[in-house]
């Protein structure tokens, strides 16, 4: 079985930016930005820019939660 790549790199759902990865997660941007920096959160900086995938931070928060 064959995964092809287009339909591999449609699902997977980013989230850019500090802002946007707060209001994902519900915490203010400096809170955030803090969490990032400190390697709390599954993310990475690409070219500037901090990303995140969606799946992987719910993943990450009901984890924490559970």
């Amino acid at each position: 079985m064959t995964i092809d790549n287009a339909s591999q790199t449609q699902s997977i759902d980013l989230i850019w930016e500090v802002d946007e990865i707060a209001k994902l997660i519900g915490r203010t941007p400096r809170q955030t930005f803090h969490m990032l920096k400190t390697g709390q959160l599954p993310a990475k900086k690409v070219g500037g820019r901090w990303v995140a995938e969606r799946g992987q931070l719910v993943r990450f928060f009901m984890g924490v939660a559970a």
